[in-house]
């Protein structure tokens, strides 16, 4: 439920790929009023002025900020660009959500945080998957005990698709995966270590296994390419107890939780090997609701509350250092490279 008193004004940086399902969202909340959108491409502000003609545009960052009363402002724009936008944002007193990744150095995401701090701004990151309503079914039912103590998890974020040479397929891919393996376990990791190669172009890396290894033991390992035979968006958390399979691809049943395992030694008998267990398969029910809707209804009530966000700044922050120390360690032929950032 919202914690708005009065509509939230909010202006839009970034018409292109994301940024008209952001605007939709902003539109049709009414804890949100949508004052002004800021775009270089006038092609992209003739978009957006067909769909909305009583907002007001322009090419300009500076006089988008300072004309218009902006309460929040949110960036949607190109990776390369969101450190600069996201600072003159913070500098000119506004609250501000950026779509993920944070920056593309955490050197930069460490400034931004900070800086929100210092002005005393809600600094937000678009870590969408944090806001799917499955993955708030799993986090509270790793929290209920039903899996037991997750050992390991491993990601797999596949497809033929779309190949690009700016960015490689891990920068490209896994910021989901790893907003999701960080926010179900709780915990930041303190080393990565990774191996990838490069098939399509040179440098540039199609495909990523990266292992995240945690300070009480468990790991995760994000697998993701850009050349794949499937499409796959899927994660499996394995539990002393139990078992469970997300697949996002699934229309409906997304979730399956497995009751296998494996017996523990003290329940055996002096020199019986361990006894595997099989039991029986579920598949839960989950109502699902648009998680933009959710992340954008969070940003606004974060605004008005002056609350974390549940994908702050340092949570953005957390995921570009994993992301960095990942290219590192592919650097170093899969050299294990600390995680650890301190703001």
């Amino acid at each position: 439920m919202s914690t708005s008193v009065k509509p939230i004004r909010v202006g839009v940086v970034g018409f292109g790929y994301w940024g008209p399902n952001l605007v939709r969202n902003l539109d049709r909340l009414g804890d949100a009023v949508l004052v002004a959108a800021c775009d270089l491409s006038e092609k992209n502000l003739a978009k957006f002025t067909s769909l909305y003609p009583a907002v007001a545009t322009t090419t300009d960052l500076t006089v988008f900020l300072a004309d218009h009363d902006l309460d929040a402002v949110v960036v949607s724009t190109s990776a390369p660009s969101h450190h600069a936008i996201a600072k003159q944002v913070i500098a000119a007193g506004k609250h501000c959500y950026v779509e993920k990744p944070l920056t593309l150095k955490s050197s930069d995401a460490e400034e931004l945080v900070r800086l929100a701090d210092a002005a005393g701004v809600v600094l937000m990151v678009g870590h969408l998957m944090e806001y799917h309503s499955a993955i708030n079914w799993i986090r509270e039912t790793i929290a209920s005990g039903e899996l037991g103590d997750v050992l390991y998890l491993y990601a797999q974020r596949l497809n033929l698709g779309k190949v690009r040479a700016e960015e490689n397929a891990f920068w490209s891919l896994a910021p989901h995966d790893v907003s999701i393996v960080l926010y179900l376990l709780g915990e930041a990791p303190d080393y990565v270590s990774a191996s990838g190669a490069a098939y399509l172009h040179d440098g540039v890396q199609d495909t990523v296994f990266a292992n995240l290894h945690f300070p009480s033991g468990k790991m995760a390992n994000i697998h993701v390419s850009w050349l794949d035979p499937h499409k796959v968006r899927k994660f499996t958390i394995v539990g002393s107890k139990k078992m469970l399979v997300f697949d996002d691809m699934a229309a409906t049943e997304k979730i399956w939780i497995y009751d296998k395992g494996v017996e523990p030694a003290e329940a055996m008998a002096y020199g019986e090997d361990l006894t595997l267990r099989f039991g029986d398969i579920r598949v839960p029910w989950i109502p699902m609701k648009e998680p933009l809707a959710l992340e954008v209804q969070h940003f606004l009530d974060c605004c008005a509350s002056g609350e974390t966000p549940r994908s702050d700044g340092r949570d953005g922050l957390r995921v570009v250092r994993i992301l960095e120390a990942v290219d590192e360690s592919m650097a170093a032929g899969g050299a294990p490279v600390s995680t650890v950032v301190e703001v």
